[in-house]
């Protein structure tokens, strides 16, 4: 079990093996989410947007969206 103290300010350091492993890097924003009596940190990377891709359900009104967006775009290119 791998521990961490928390702060005055809040702040707590991740041990380096992990952040290796999860090629967690300065500026990587981490998601908290508190479960109960946990708290969960992900961080947030183009994996993370490919995983929850598809929660929110839009009915496909996204993606008629962005193809008629990009319709009236070629149209303006050409």
């Amino acid at each position: 079990m791998t521990t961490a103290v928390v702060t005055s300010k809040g702040q707590i350091v991740i041990p380096s093996k992990i952040r290796r492993r999860l090629n967690i890097k300065r500026g990587t924003k981490l998601y908290i989410e508190e479960r109960e009596d946990e708290l969960i940190l992900k961080a947030v990377t183009p994996a993370y947007f490919e995983k929850i891709a598809g929660v929110l359900p839009t009915k496909g009104k996204l993606s008629r969206m962005l193809v008629a967006q990009r319709q009236k775009d070629k149209g303006m290119e050409g």
